[in-house]
């Protein structure tokens, strides 16, 4: 008899985060039967115990370097990897933790902890791409399950995934949402943030939190002169920009301008 075809191995791999993305993955629920037969799923804690040695043909990566350990880990990541895919805000731009990023972590520390001396992590919290090469970045927090399912069909088959490159004021548009900044007022950093989510947010009458990162062609300084004529004073327009994506360099920028 033949042999049956070697099934291409996925690995997923956790550094700082909270598991959302790795969630997103688990919560393909019928489509993950499919995915499960079309690869061998060679290391991830989160759905098994089961651990494939290396090389991997697909890495998904979720979360941040925040540790020096984890800093020479990713490396070891990256070499066993023969693609390796970032998911989420804090893989792709340092995540909610970055914000330790425009502030002393000593002072953090010392607030939140009894021995802070016995902590060793960095001074700062920063993307995997920071630190390795990366072939492809899934933005959100967390990531779009549909986004994932459709890379990994498109890479399994040797394709380029087709990703968003819009703001999510298109989505706006497609779903037919009133303008939450235009019609009341709200802030709202739909302009300048990558699609993906499909304006979840604005269908609820609630303002963009710039989940995905900031697009392409993002133009905050116009977005910010226009918040700021609707009264939004420098303080809102720092916090506004320092949330999910806070070290994503268009919103840190931006967001660093209106501090100084």
């Amino acid at each position: 008899m033949p042999r049956k075809p070697r099934k291409p191995k996925l690995a997923v791999w956790k550094f700082a985060s909270c598991d959302g993305c790795q969630l997103s993955l688990l919560d393909c629920e019928d489509e993950l039967l499919a995915v499960a037969d079309a690869v061998d799923i060679a290391y991830f804690p989160e759905a098994t115990r089961a651990v494939l040695p290396g090389p991997y043909d697909i890495s998904l990566v979720e979360g941040s370097i925040t540790t020096a350990h984890d800093a020479k880990r990713i490396k070891a990541v990256r070499k066993q990897s023969k693609l390796l895919v970032t998911i989420g805000a804090c893989a792709t731009s340092g995540g909610i933790q970055a914000l330790r990023n425009f502030a002393d972590v000593a002072d953090y520390s010392r607030i939140v902890y009894a021995h802070p001396e016995y902590l060793d992590a960095l001074a700062t919290s920063t993307p995997i791409a920071d630190h390795v090469a990366v072939d492809l970045e899934l933005r959100g927090c967390p990531i779009d399950k549909g986004q994932l399912l459709a890379t990994l069909a498109s890479l399994l088959r040797g394709r380029v995934p087709v990703l968003p490159d819009h703001s999510v004021c298109e989505e706006c548009k497609r779903h037919g949402n009133i303008c939450v900044t235009v019609a009341h007022g709200t802030p709202c950093l739909g302009p300048v943030t990558l699609a993906g989510c499909g304006a979840l947010c604005p269908r609820h009458r609630r303002g963009c939190y710039g989940c995905f990162g900031p697009a392409p062609t993002a133009n905050p300084v116009a977005l910010s002169t226009r918040l700021a004529e609707l009264g939004q004073s420098s303080e809102q327009l720092v916090r506004l920009y320092r949330g999910f994506n806070a070290n994503a360099s268009t919103f840190r920028d931006e967001s660093n301008r209106h501090e100084s």
